[in-house]
């Protein structure tokens, strides 16, 4: 009570004799025992309190709360139980009016025909019309209301009932890392709150109970002018989009026409890796083809992995799918063999250059974030359709995995080991490839896992710009909603991937258990 007695003024600086009365009434309670402890302050103050005392994420639950009790009040108040309801009905009767005017049009021309179907559909609105007023009238914005006040009444209770543990906790870790955690009372904290609750809970209200809110924002008054004045949401923003998107045309435009050679110079390499992997695996024999990979699967991964991929391309040739499979094992095979060749070396200096992998890493999070079909746009630009421009869009989405992984195993070895092999004389080629590299290797293995699938991912996109193989199997199944073909089709990709990762997965675990032996 002693050390509380100390400690506690520092931390909170206002009503420290509560504070660590309720502190110690928490630290001491037995485990499982229900402590009750009432904070009157957040009770009454609520997120305000939350701000003032520097919980910020205790501040954003009691906000978020607080922001749902208060659009149900103000919904209520305002008779607004749905507002989506009466702004159909809104637009109902301009629909109405509408259709009369065209009445009166029609009977004006003395067209009977346009005045009958003008009748049947006025006729037809207002049934709709009547049945939407008595869906708002049978609605009970008392209830809404009580439900609302008795929400903020929970939360509030809430706040009081939770606001010292909460701060108990943020108390702890005060003590173990004063540094770290902040402490006391803070009067600008409590600005930043109030500016909060100002800029997201009028906002929020409004959005929930106007019936038209996007209008009804494009409006302001002229303040003592005393003139309305309408507006867009933003003005010019057509006129920027279009701007905008001219700059980028001609960006591209610029980038093909000066380094048209560079791009040509990429599709030629991976016209070649492909041309020689279709070579090998299409016009071979499939029967030889599937012996030679039987055997390499037995070789490298074991009986199981070579049974099981027997089992596969058995399912392939069975189904003639042989061809279009190995043209996807082709487009797979090159992708993910420039990740890995690109990948690995690209991870290792991540791995050892600290700042370099920091530089990176925002471009990294780009190429894994950013959606797949966006790829396409500049794929198309610079290299036009067709199975290269599948394989270089499958390279972007699938490298950054193998990249990350990479530097992760490196940078997981640990410290003492590679200071005692630099002790022992390694040097730095050395210290990869007999310390960092052996141990990071489950690391590496987990990255080229990654790839292989994630490049698997992108078949059936590729196969949008021209890229063949099973993704257009399957995208001709999503056309023509063709279930059991697209089926049929996808499980055909599934076993291509599995027999190329446990084939590369297996070999790794084999060598890793004979060395263990």
């Amino acid at each position: 009570m002693t050390d509380l007695n100390t400690r506690v003024p520092k931390f909170v600086q206002h009503n420290s004799d509560y504070y660590a009365g309720e502190f110690n009434k928490i630290q001491h309670a037995s485990k499982g025992k229900v402590v009750w402890s009432w904070n009157v302050a957040a009770a009454c103050g609520g997120s305000l309190w939350a701000a003032w005392r520097r919980l910020w994420g205790f501040f954003w639950l009691l906000l978020l709360l607080e922001l749902l009790a208060l659009v149900l009040i103000s919904k209520a108040i305002w008779g607004i139980a749905d507002s989506d309801l009466a702004l159909r009905h809104q637009k109902l009767l301009v629909n109405i009016a509408t259709r009369q005017q065209q009445l009166q049009e029609a009977s004006a021309d003395e067209n009977q025909a346009a005045v009958e179907v003008a009748n049947r559909v006025i006729a037809n609105l207002q049934r709709v019309a009547t049945k939407l007023e008595l869906q708002m009238q049978q609605q009970s914005n008392d209830a809404l209301l009580y439900f609302g006040i008795v929400m903020l009444l929970m939360i509030r209770l809430f706040a009081g009932f939770s606001a010292n543990r909460i701060y108990q906790k943020k108390y702890l870790r005060w003590r173990l890392h004063p540094a770290l955690e902040s402490s006391g009372c803070s009067w600008k904290s409590s600005a930043v709150g109030v500016a909060m609750l100002m800029a997201i809970v009028p906002l929020t209200i409004f959005r929930f109970v106007a019936l038209n809110p996007d209008k009804t924002l494009a409006r302001f008054s002229g303040g003592w002018l005393g003139e309305t004045i309408t507006i867009t949401k933003f003005p010019l923003q057509r006129e920027i989009f279009n701007y905008v998107a001219r700059l980028g045309d001609a960006g591209f435009a610029w980038l093909t026409a000066e380094f048209g050679h560079v791009f040509d110079g990429v599709v030629n390499v991976v016209v070649a890796m492909l041309g020689w992997l279709e070579i090998v695996l299409l016009k071979t024999p499939w029967p030889v083809v599937m012996l030679m990979l039987v055997v390499m699967a037995f070789r490298l991964a074991g009986v199981r992995v070579a049974i099981f991929t027997a089992m596969s391309l058995a399912y392939l040739a069975l189904f003639g799918l042989w061809e279009i499979a190995m043209i996807t094992v082709a487009l797979i095979g090159a992708s993910a063999g420039i990740c890995i060749v690109l990948g690995i070396p690209i991870g290792i200096w991540f791995g050892r250059n600290a700042r370099a992998y920091r530089i990176a890493e925002p471009v990294l999070d780009f190429m894994q974030t950013m959606p797949t079909f966006v790829y396409l746009i500049p794929i198309i630009a610079f290299f036009g359709t067709g199975k290269p421009p599948g394989v270089l869009v499958t390279i972007i989405f699938a490298i950054p995995p193998i990249i990350r992984l990479t530097a992760l195993g490196i940078q997981s070895v640990p410290d003492d080991t590679q200071e005692a092999a630099i002790a022992f004389g390694c040097s730095s080629w050395q210290l990869l490839w007999k310390v960092q590299l052996p141990l990071a290797t489950p690391s590496i293995m987990t990255g080229i896992n990654q790839t292989i699938l994630m490049s698997l991912s992108m078949v059936v996109i590729a196969s949008l710009i021209g890229a063949e193989g099973l993704g257009a199997l399957i995208l001709e199944a999503l056309q023509y909603a063709a279930k059991g073909q697209g089926l049929l089709a996808g499980l055909a990709i599934l076993l291509c991937a599995m027999v190329m990762d446990r084939i590369a997965q297996g070999y790794y675990r084999r060598k890793h258990r004979l060395s263990a032996q």
